[in-house]
């Protein structure tokens, strides 16, 4: 059993997640189906369904396309991607996903997702933890003042 220190760094990986590729392929084959089954007529319906398939398809291919980036979160807070330090990281829990988001020096905005399968549970303990040393103080109280 390891114990943990609470002033050493959060490290993961930002990766594709294989489920995600996986949930939107299958969107991609069920989407023409629901077209061509609604009560749309058949010369509308075709064209439909082959962009619905083609843009599935090519969500899927960019999702897989997506880079792998390096986080590292150190005991300050301070946050950086690939070696480069970055402003507002944010981590958005709902229930198994995680969302995270940051800013780079040229102020662009880049979101990326956490799957369960990209992330091991021990890792995602310690990103939390990580993501609450951050924002303790700022944390609204359950009350109203």
């Amino acid at each position: 059993m390891r114990s943990s220190n609470a002033s050493a760094p959060c490290r993961f990986e930002l990766r594709p997640s294989r489920w995600r590729i996986g949930v939107l392929l299958a969107l991609a084959v069920l989407a023409p189906f629901a077209v061509l089954v609604s009560d749309m007529s058949r010369a509308v319906a075709w064209p439909l369904a082959v962009i619905a398939l083609s843009a599935g398809v090519f969500s899927a291919w960019r999702e897989r396309r997506q880079p792998v980036h390096a986080v590292v979160i150190d005991a300050a807070g301070a946050a950086s991607v690939d070696g480069i330090a970055v402003e507002r990281l944010r981590i958005d829990w709902r229930g198994p996903l995680a969302f995270v988001s940051w800013r780079d020096s040229d102020g662009r905005t880049f979101r990326r997702s956490l799957w369960p399968d990209t992330l091991s549970a021990a890792g995602r303990r310690e990103l939390r933890l990580a993501a609450d040393r951050d924002d303790a103080g700022r944390r609204p109280g359950p009350m109203a003042p």
